[in-house]
Protein backbone atom coordinates (compact mmCIF):
# COMPACT_ATOMS: atom_id res chain seq x y z
CA UNK A 1 0.00 0.00 0.00
CA UNK A 2 2.88 2.36 0.79
CA UNK A 3 4.12 2.17 -2.80
CA UNK A 4 0.73 3.34 -4.04
CA UNK A 5 0.09 6.11 -1.51
CA UNK A 6 3.55 7.65 -1.21
CA UNK A 7 3.77 8.81 -4.87
CA UNK A 8 0.44 10.63 -4.47
CA UNK A 9 1.70 12.39 -1.36
CA UNK A 10 4.92 13.31 -3.14
CA UNK A 11 2.92 14.82 -6.00
CA UNK A 12 1.00 17.03 -3.55
CA UNK A 13 4.25 17.89 -1.81
CA UNK A 14 5.89 19.04 -5.04
CA UNK A 15 3.09 21.59 -5.58
CA UNK A 16 3.20 23.19 -2.16
CA UNK A 17 6.54 22.51 -0.55
CA UNK A 18 7.98 26.00 -1.13
CA UNK A 19 5.00 27.67 0.54
CA UNK A 20 4.67 25.14 3.34
CA UNK A 21 8.23 24.46 4.50
CA UNK A 22 7.52 24.98 8.18
CA UNK A 23 4.05 23.52 8.55
CA UNK A 24 4.44 19.90 9.78
CA UNK A 25 5.85 20.66 13.23
CA UNK A 26 6.94 23.76 15.07
CA UNK A 27 10.72 23.37 15.29
CA UNK A 28 11.41 27.07 15.78
CA UNK A 29 10.70 30.04 18.06
CA UNK A 30 8.19 32.67 16.99
CA UNK A 31 8.55 35.66 19.34
CA UNK A 32 11.19 38.39 19.29
CA UNK A 33 11.89 41.85 20.77
CA UNK A 34 13.40 44.58 18.55
CA UNK A 35 15.21 47.74 19.68
CA UNK A 36 16.89 50.38 17.56
CA UNK A 37 18.23 53.93 17.52
CA UNK A 38 19.23 56.27 14.73
CA UNK A 39 18.41 59.35 12.70
CA UNK A 40 15.34 60.87 11.03
CA UNK A 41 14.43 63.31 8.29
CA UNK A 42 10.94 64.92 8.15
CA UNK A 43 9.70 66.13 4.77
CA UNK A 44 6.91 68.43 3.60
CA UNK A 45 4.54 70.48 5.82
CA UNK A 46 6.92 73.14 7.10
CA UNK A 47 6.07 76.79 7.61
CA UNK A 48 8.03 79.14 5.34
CA UNK A 49 11.36 79.98 6.98
CA UNK A 50 11.50 76.73 8.98
CA UNK A 51 13.49 73.66 8.05
CA UNK A 52 15.50 70.86 9.65
CA UNK A 53 19.05 69.79 9.04
CA UNK A 54 19.51 66.98 6.56
CA UNK A 55 19.52 64.32 9.28
CA UNK A 56 18.21 64.72 12.83
CA UNK A 57 20.01 62.63 15.44
CA UNK A 58 17.29 61.47 17.81
CA UNK A 59 15.22 58.39 16.88
CA UNK A 60 14.41 55.40 19.10
CA UNK A 61 12.30 52.32 18.33
CA UNK A 62 10.94 49.38 20.32
CA UNK A 63 8.87 46.51 18.90
CA UNK A 64 7.51 43.03 19.59
CA UNK A 65 7.20 40.59 16.68
CA UNK A 66 5.39 37.26 16.24
CA UNK A 67 5.93 35.00 13.22
CA UNK A 68 3.07 32.73 12.14
CA UNK A 69 5.60 30.61 10.22
CA UNK A 70 9.06 31.17 8.76
CA UNK A 71 7.73 33.60 6.13
CA UNK A 72 4.94 35.76 7.55
CA UNK A 73 4.30 37.55 10.84
CA UNK A 74 3.07 40.64 12.67
CA UNK A 75 4.80 43.22 14.81
CA UNK A 76 3.65 45.98 17.15
CA UNK A 77 6.20 48.77 17.40
CA UNK A 78 6.53 52.26 18.81
CA UNK A 79 8.99 55.06 17.96
CA UNK A 80 10.16 58.32 19.48
CA UNK A 81 11.56 61.04 17.20
CA UNK A 82 12.82 64.52 17.91
CA UNK A 83 13.90 67.09 15.34
CA UNK A 84 14.74 70.80 15.40
CA UNK A 85 15.74 73.72 13.24
CA UNK A 86 18.77 73.80 11.00
CA UNK A 87 21.32 76.62 11.34
CA UNK A 88 19.67 78.70 8.60
CA UNK A 89 16.14 78.23 9.98
CA UNK A 90 13.98 79.93 12.55
CA UNK A 91 14.08 78.15 15.92
CA UNK A 92 11.76 75.22 16.66
CA UNK A 93 11.84 71.77 18.29
CA UNK A 94 9.23 69.05 17.76
CA UNK A 95 8.60 65.65 19.37
CA UNK A 96 6.97 63.04 17.19
CA UNK A 97 5.78 59.65 18.50
CA UNK A 98 4.01 56.82 16.71
CA UNK A 99 2.47 53.38 17.43
CA UNK A 100 1.92 50.94 14.54
CA UNK A 101 0.76 47.39 13.79
CA UNK A 102 2.65 46.00 10.81
CA UNK A 103 2.71 42.85 8.74
CA UNK A 104 6.14 41.27 8.24
CA UNK A 105 7.39 39.29 5.23
CA UNK A 106 10.60 37.28 5.58
CA UNK A 107 12.08 38.01 2.16
CA UNK A 108 15.10 35.89 2.97
CA UNK A 109 13.04 32.71 3.20
CA UNK A 110 10.83 33.53 0.23
CA UNK A 111 13.89 34.20 -1.97
CA UNK A 112 15.79 31.19 -0.53
CA UNK A 113 18.71 33.14 0.91
CA UNK A 114 19.73 29.86 2.58
CA UNK A 115 21.05 28.71 -0.81
CA UNK A 116 23.98 31.15 -0.48
CA UNK A 117 24.09 32.43 3.11
CA UNK A 118 22.98 31.63 6.65
CA UNK A 119 24.11 35.00 8.08
CA UNK A 120 22.18 37.64 6.16
CA UNK A 121 18.43 38.15 6.11
CA UNK A 122 15.91 40.71 4.90
CA UNK A 123 12.48 41.62 6.28
CA UNK A 124 9.83 43.71 4.55
CA UNK A 125 7.32 45.38 6.88
CA UNK A 126 4.31 47.63 6.46
CA UNK A 127 1.08 48.62 8.15
CA UNK A 128 -0.74 51.48 9.81
CA UNK A 129 -1.06 53.21 13.16
CA UNK A 130 -1.40 56.51 14.98
CA UNK A 131 0.94 59.41 15.69
CA UNK A 132 1.17 62.23 18.23
CA UNK A 133 3.17 65.45 17.81
CA UNK A 134 4.02 68.19 20.34
CA UNK A 135 5.93 71.48 19.92
CA UNK A 136 8.23 73.56 22.10
CA UNK A 137 7.10 76.68 23.96
CA UNK A 138 8.23 79.08 21.22
CA UNK A 139 5.90 77.62 18.59
CA UNK A 140 2.71 79.42 17.65
CA UNK A 141 0.72 76.28 18.45
CA UNK A 142 2.79 75.23 21.47
CA UNK A 143 -0.37 74.31 23.40
CA UNK A 144 -1.70 72.12 20.61
CA UNK A 145 -1.31 68.34 20.62
CA UNK A 146 -1.48 67.18 17.03
CA UNK A 147 -2.44 63.57 16.33
CA UNK A 148 -3.74 61.46 13.48
CA UNK A 149 -3.29 58.31 11.44
CA UNK A 150 -0.26 57.12 9.52
CA UNK A 151 0.78 54.52 6.96
CA UNK A 152 4.21 52.98 7.37
CA UNK A 153 6.56 50.70 5.47
CA UNK A 154 10.21 49.75 5.36
CA UNK A 155 13.03 47.24 4.98
CA UNK A 156 15.13 45.63 7.71
CA UNK A 157 18.49 44.05 6.93
CA UNK A 158 19.65 41.32 9.32
CA UNK A 159 23.10 40.05 10.33
CA UNK A 160 22.82 36.96 12.52
CA UNK A 161 25.29 37.19 15.41
CA UNK A 162 24.01 34.01 17.10
CA UNK A 163 20.86 31.91 17.27
CA UNK A 164 19.52 34.40 19.86
CA UNK A 165 20.72 37.84 18.73
CA UNK A 166 20.63 39.63 15.36
CA UNK A 167 22.14 42.98 14.35
CA UNK A 168 19.68 44.98 12.24
CA UNK A 169 19.69 48.02 9.99
CA UNK A 170 16.31 49.49 9.11
CA UNK A 171 14.99 52.16 6.75
CA UNK A 172 11.35 53.19 7.31
CA UNK A 173 9.04 55.80 5.80
CA UNK A 174 5.91 57.00 7.62
CA UNK A 175 3.22 59.01 5.80
CA UNK A 176 0.79 60.98 7.98
CA UNK A 177 -2.87 61.57 7.33
CA UNK A 178 -5.17 64.04 9.07
CA UNK A 179 -2.18 66.09 10.26
CA UNK A 180 -3.36 69.49 11.47
CA UNK A 181 -0.11 71.42 11.95
CA UNK A 182 3.18 71.64 10.12
CA UNK A 183 6.15 69.89 11.68
CA UNK A 184 7.44 73.13 13.20
CA UNK A 185 4.08 73.92 14.90
CA UNK A 186 3.80 77.47 13.54
CA UNK A 187 1.08 77.05 10.91
CA UNK A 188 -1.63 74.65 9.82
CA UNK A 189 -1.23 72.28 6.88
CA UNK A 190 -2.88 73.11 3.60
CA UNK A 191 -4.27 69.61 2.93
CA UNK A 192 -5.58 66.74 5.04
CA UNK A 193 -5.09 63.95 2.50
CA UNK A 194 -1.37 63.11 2.55
CA UNK A 195 0.45 65.42 4.91
CA UNK A 196 3.83 64.98 6.58
CA UNK A 197 6.40 62.38 5.57
CA UNK A 198 8.98 61.12 8.08
CA UNK A 199 11.93 58.94 7.06
CA UNK A 200 14.04 57.16 9.65
CA UNK A 201 17.18 55.05 9.61
CA UNK A 202 18.12 52.96 12.63
CA UNK A 203 20.64 50.37 13.75
CA UNK A 204 19.51 47.93 16.40
CA UNK A 205 19.31 44.45 17.84
CA UNK A 206 16.69 41.73 17.69
CA UNK A 207 16.46 39.29 20.64
CA UNK A 208 14.75 35.96 19.98
CA UNK A 209 12.56 34.47 22.72
CA UNK A 210 11.99 30.73 23.26
CA UNK A 211 13.78 27.43 23.81
CA UNK A 212 14.14 26.19 20.23
CA UNK A 213 17.50 26.13 18.49
CA UNK A 214 16.42 28.60 15.79
CA UNK A 215 13.91 31.38 15.27
CA UNK A 216 11.45 31.38 12.36
CA UNK A 217 13.58 34.07 10.65
CA UNK A 218 16.29 31.46 9.98
CA UNK A 219 14.44 28.17 10.02
CA UNK A 220 14.45 26.05 6.85
CA UNK A 221 12.42 22.84 6.84
CA UNK A 222 14.33 20.41 4.63
CA UNK A 223 12.66 18.30 1.97
CA UNK A 224 14.27 15.18 3.48
CA UNK A 225 12.69 15.85 6.89
CA UNK A 226 9.29 16.35 5.31
CA UNK A 227 9.57 13.16 3.25
CA UNK A 228 10.55 11.20 6.36
CA UNK A 229 7.54 12.54 8.22
CA UNK A 230 5.21 11.70 5.35
CA UNK A 231 6.70 8.19 5.16
CA UNK A 232 6.04 7.72 8.88
CA UNK A 233 2.44 8.89 8.46
CA UNK A 234 1.92 6.42 5.63
CA UNK A 235 3.37 3.65 7.81
CA UNK A 236 1.02 4.57 10.66
CA UNK A 237 -1.89 4.56 8.21
CA UNK A 238 -0.94 1.08 7.05
CA UNK A 239 -0.88 -0.16 10.65
CA UNK A 240 -4.33 1.32 11.27
CA UNK A 241 -5.65 -0.47 8.19
CA UNK A 242 -4.44 -3.93 9.29
CA UNK A 243 -7.23 -6.54 9.32
CA UNK A 244 -6.11 -9.36 11.63
CA UNK A 245 -9.19 -11.55 11.21
CA UNK A 246 -9.61 -10.78 7.48
CA UNK A 247 -13.25 -9.78 7.88
CA UNK A 248 -12.95 -6.61 5.82
CA UNK A 249 -13.05 -4.28 8.86
CA UNK A 250 -9.74 -2.60 9.85
CA UNK A 251 -8.52 -3.45 13.35
CA UNK A 252 -8.91 0.13 14.61
CA UNK A 253 -12.66 -0.04 13.83
CA UNK A 254 -13.11 -3.75 14.68
CA UNK A 255 -15.07 -4.38 17.89
CA UNK A 256 -14.33 -8.14 17.57
CA UNK A 257 -10.87 -8.33 15.95
CA UNK A 258 -10.75 -12.15 16.00
CA UNK A 259 -14.01 -13.30 14.40
CA UNK A 260 -14.29 -16.60 12.58
CA UNK A 261 -12.77 -16.39 9.11
CA UNK A 262 -15.31 -16.31 6.30
CA UNK A 263 -18.31 -15.57 8.54
CA UNK A 264 -20.28 -12.40 7.75
CA UNK A 265 -19.79 -9.45 10.11
CA UNK A 266 -21.45 -6.06 10.54
CA UNK A 267 -19.83 -2.66 9.94
CA UNK A 268 -18.06 -2.87 13.33
CA UNK A 269 -16.57 -6.30 12.65
CA UNK A 270 -18.98 -8.20 14.91
CA UNK A 271 -20.42 -11.59 13.98
CA UNK A 272 -24.00 -11.23 12.76
CA UNK A 273 -26.16 -13.00 15.34
CA UNK A 274 -29.76 -11.86 14.94
CA UNK A 275 -31.26 -14.27 17.48
CA UNK A 276 -28.61 -13.42 20.08
CA UNK A 277 -27.72 -17.00 20.91
CA UNK A 278 -23.98 -16.45 20.63
CA UNK A 279 -23.57 -18.33 17.34
CA UNK A 280 -22.94 -16.41 14.10
CA UNK A 281 -25.95 -16.74 11.82
CA UNK A 282 -23.94 -18.25 8.95
CA UNK A 283 -22.37 -20.83 11.20
CA UNK A 284 -25.66 -21.60 12.91
CA UNK A 285 -27.44 -22.03 9.59
CA UNK A 286 -24.77 -24.41 8.39
CA UNK A 287 -24.89 -26.46 11.57
CA UNK A 288 -28.69 -26.73 11.57
CA UNK A 289 -28.68 -27.89 7.96
CA UNK A 290 -26.17 -30.62 8.67
CA UNK A 291 -27.34 -31.48 12.18
CA UNK A 292 -29.19 -34.62 11.25
CA UNK A 293 -26.41 -36.35 9.36
CA UNK A 294 -23.30 -34.72 10.79
CA UNK A 295 -24.13 -34.05 14.42
CA UNK A 296 -21.08 -35.83 15.81
CA UNK A 297 -18.85 -34.42 13.13
CA UNK A 298 -20.22 -30.92 13.72
CA UNK A 299 -19.54 -31.30 17.43
CA UNK A 300 -15.95 -32.21 16.62
CA UNK A 301 -15.72 -29.23 14.29
CA UNK A 302 -17.02 -26.93 17.00
CA UNK A 303 -14.53 -28.38 19.45
CA UNK A 304 -11.74 -27.68 16.98
CA UNK A 305 -13.03 -24.12 16.50
CA UNK A 306 -13.12 -23.48 20.24
CA UNK A 307 -9.74 -25.11 20.89
CA UNK A 308 -8.30 -23.27 17.90
CA UNK A 309 -9.02 -19.91 19.54
CA UNK A 310 -11.95 -18.84 17.36
CA UNK A 311 -14.22 -18.32 20.38
CA UNK A 312 -12.90 -15.58 22.67
CA UNK A 313 -14.10 -13.08 25.24
CA UNK A 314 -12.41 -9.65 25.05
CA UNK A 315 -11.67 -7.03 27.70
CA UNK A 316 -10.94 -3.30 27.71
CA UNK A 317 -7.58 -2.11 29.00
CA UNK A 318 -7.03 -2.98 32.69
CA UNK A 319 -10.61 -4.31 32.97
CA UNK A 320 -11.53 -7.72 34.34
CA UNK A 321 -15.16 -7.76 33.14
CA UNK A 322 -15.87 -8.62 29.48
CA UNK A 323 -16.67 -5.70 27.20
CA UNK A 324 -20.30 -5.72 25.95
CA UNK A 325 -19.36 -6.51 22.35
CA UNK A 326 -17.75 -9.88 23.20
CA UNK A 327 -20.31 -11.45 25.54
CA UNK A 328 -21.43 -13.51 22.54
CA UNK A 329 -18.30 -15.61 22.96
CA UNK A 330 -19.51 -16.67 26.41
CA UNK A 331 -22.96 -17.47 25.00
CA UNK A 332 -21.36 -19.65 22.34
CA UNK A 333 -19.60 -21.75 25.02
CA UNK A 334 -22.75 -21.94 27.15
CA UNK A 335 -24.69 -23.43 24.24
CA UNK A 336 -21.88 -25.87 23.44
CA UNK A 337 -21.49 -27.12 27.03
CA UNK A 338 -25.25 -27.53 27.49
CA UNK A 339 -25.48 -29.58 24.30
CA UNK A 340 -22.43 -31.64 25.32
CA UNK A 341 -22.85 -32.35 29.06
CA UNK A 342 -19.90 -34.76 29.12
CA UNK A 343 -17.46 -32.05 28.11
CA UNK A 344 -15.48 -29.77 30.43
CA UNK A 345 -13.37 -26.71 29.64
CA UNK A 346 -10.28 -24.83 30.70
CA UNK A 347 -11.11 -21.12 31.00
CA UNK A 348 -7.82 -19.37 30.14
CA UNK A 349 -7.17 -15.68 30.80
CA UNK A 350 -4.59 -13.42 29.17
CA UNK A 351 -3.36 -9.83 29.53
CA UNK A 352 -1.29 -7.61 27.26
CA UNK A 353 2.32 -6.59 28.07
CA UNK A 354 1.57 -3.10 29.40
CA UNK A 355 2.25 -2.84 33.13
CA UNK A 356 3.79 -5.06 35.81
CA UNK A 357 4.15 -8.76 34.93
CA UNK A 358 2.90 -10.01 38.30
CA UNK A 359 -0.07 -7.65 38.18
CA UNK A 360 -0.92 -8.85 34.67
CA UNK A 361 -0.73 -12.48 35.87
CA UNK A 362 -3.31 -11.73 38.55
CA UNK A 363 -5.42 -9.70 36.09
CA UNK A 364 -5.54 -12.63 33.63
CA UNK A 365 -6.71 -14.95 36.43
CA UNK A 366 -9.45 -12.49 37.48
CA UNK A 367 -10.65 -12.30 33.89
CA UNK A 368 -10.91 -16.09 33.68
CA UNK A 369 -12.66 -16.26 37.08
CA UNK A 370 -15.27 -13.67 36.03
CA UNK A 371 -16.01 -15.53 32.78
CA UNK A 372 -16.37 -18.76 34.80
CA UNK A 373 -18.90 -17.01 37.07
CA UNK A 374 -20.97 -16.01 34.01
CA UNK A 375 -20.95 -19.63 32.80
CA UNK A 376 -21.94 -20.93 36.24
CA UNK A 377 -24.73 -18.34 36.52
CA UNK A 378 -25.97 -19.57 33.13
CA UNK A 379 -26.34 -23.13 34.45
CA UNK A 380 -22.96 -24.74 33.80
CA UNK A 381 -21.68 -26.80 36.75
CA UNK A 382 -18.58 -25.20 38.26
CA UNK A 383 -16.82 -28.59 38.42
CA UNK A 384 -16.70 -28.64 34.60
CA UNK A 385 -14.69 -25.42 34.48
CA UNK A 386 -10.98 -25.06 35.30
CA UNK A 387 -9.46 -21.56 35.74
CA UNK A 388 -6.04 -20.80 34.18
CA UNK A 389 -4.34 -17.41 34.44
CA UNK A 390 -1.70 -17.35 31.69
CA UNK A 391 -0.56 -13.77 32.30
CA UNK A 392 0.91 -11.73 29.48
CA UNK A 393 0.50 -12.69 25.82
CA UNK A 394 3.61 -11.47 23.97
CA UNK A 395 2.52 -12.66 20.52
CA UNK A 396 1.78 -9.14 19.24
CA UNK A 397 3.70 -5.85 19.25
CA UNK A 398 3.27 -4.11 22.58
CA UNK A 399 3.66 -0.76 20.78
CA UNK A 400 0.41 -1.21 18.81
CA UNK A 401 -2.76 -0.41 20.79
CA UNK A 402 -4.85 -2.08 18.07
CA UNK A 403 -2.88 -5.31 18.25
CA UNK A 404 -2.88 -5.34 22.08
CA UNK A 405 -6.66 -5.43 22.23
CA UNK A 406 -6.59 -8.87 20.53
CA UNK A 407 -4.64 -10.43 23.42
CA UNK A 408 -6.70 -8.99 26.31
CA UNK A 409 -8.99 -12.02 26.27
CA UNK A 410 -10.25 -15.24 27.74
CA UNK A 411 -10.14 -18.32 25.51
CA UNK A 412 -11.23 -21.95 26.05
CA UNK A 413 -9.90 -25.49 25.69
CA UNK A 414 -12.52 -28.26 25.53
CA UNK A 415 -11.71 -31.57 27.24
Amino acid sequence: MKKAVLPLLLLCLSQGINAQEAKPTQEYDKWSIEVGAGINKPGRTFTEGYRTSRLAPITGELGVRYMFNNKFGLKLDAAYNQFKNADNSLDFKTTFMRLDLQGVINVGRILNFEDWTNRFGLLLHGGAGVFRMTFDDNALYSDAKDHGLNLIGGLTGQLRLSNSVVLTGDFTTSVNGVQNFNFDGNSTVSTNVVDGVLMTGTVGLTFYLGSKEKHADWYVYSVTDQLNELDKRVGDLETMMNDSDKDGVPDYLDAEPNTIAGVAVDSKGRNIDRNGNGVPDELESYLEKKEGELKSSATADLTDLINGGYVNVYFDFNADQPNPQSVNGVNFLIKYLKENPSKSADVIGYADEIGNTEYNKALSARRAENVKKILVDAGINASRLNIVGNGEDASVSKDSKYARQTVRRVTFIIK
